[in-house]
């Protein structure tokens, strides 16, 4: 039988719904406008709720503060009978000027630009945007505090694209070139446990079986 120390501290990794610019692929992060969950996303957003009170054992819910996510977080809490709080580290990235359009888009406008940030995690998108690089320091951040806090607990971690898939590729201590080789579907859930020691094991990813 485990001691509480060697009871593994779990994140259920929930992305947001579905927005209107998630159903027309284009990117949506955080320098661009703050979309709320279309009727579609709402569903989505009810349907995982169900899933995790069905799972039960959550003792957590927590949120990136963009609205998108929010709802998403908000419609788990409310089953979950917890409170939401707000972490400003589980933020999107800010695309800066690649805002609102889609990879095709970003492709033929900005050839240059978009390879380099395809190539090199340092690589700042759309100009102004966020680095991964700098997406990767801030969502470890958060992970460690996450983890320091509810230490042999569940947490749902609710957020988007690239700090969820962050989550995942540090998990696996994959190369950055990771992220590109990964879906995550709007409202799928995916799940790492860490052990006592900070050692990662990814237990589920991009389920969206609720979603049927």
């Amino acid at each position: 039988m485990m001691s509480g120390s060697e009871i593994p501290t779990t994140l259920l990794l929930l992305r947001h719904g579905e927005t209107a610019l998630t159903a027309e692929k284009r990117l949506s992060g955080s320098g661009g406008s703050d979309p709320a969950l279309s009727e579609i996303g709402r569903r989505q957003a009810e349907a995982a709720a169900e899933l995790l009170a069905a799972r039960g054992a959550v003792h957590a819910v927590v949120s990136s503060p963009l609205r998108r996510c929010r709802e998403t977080a908000a419609a788990a809490a409310r089953r979950l009978s917890l409170q939401l709080r707000i972490d400003e580290g589980l933020l999107e990235a800010d695309f800066g000027v690649w805002e609102g359009l889609t990879f095709a888009e970003v492709r033929e406008r900005y050839p240059v630009e978009f390879a380099a940030w395809l190539e090199s995690p340092a690589a700042v998108p759309g100009g102004t945007g966020e680095s991964l690089d700098s997406v990767t320091r801030r969502v470890a951040l958060s992970r460690d505090k996450l983890l320091a806090r509810y230490q042999g607990q569940t947490v749902l971690v609710v957020s988007h694209v690239a700090p969820l898939r962050t989550l995942v590729r540090l998990a696996l201590g994959a190369p950055p070139a990771a992220l590109f080789r990964m879906e995550l579907a709007a409202a799928s859930v995916s799940e790492v446990a860490y052990d006592g020691n900070g050692n990662a094991s990814l237990r589920l990813l991009n389920d969206t079986s609720h979603l049927r």
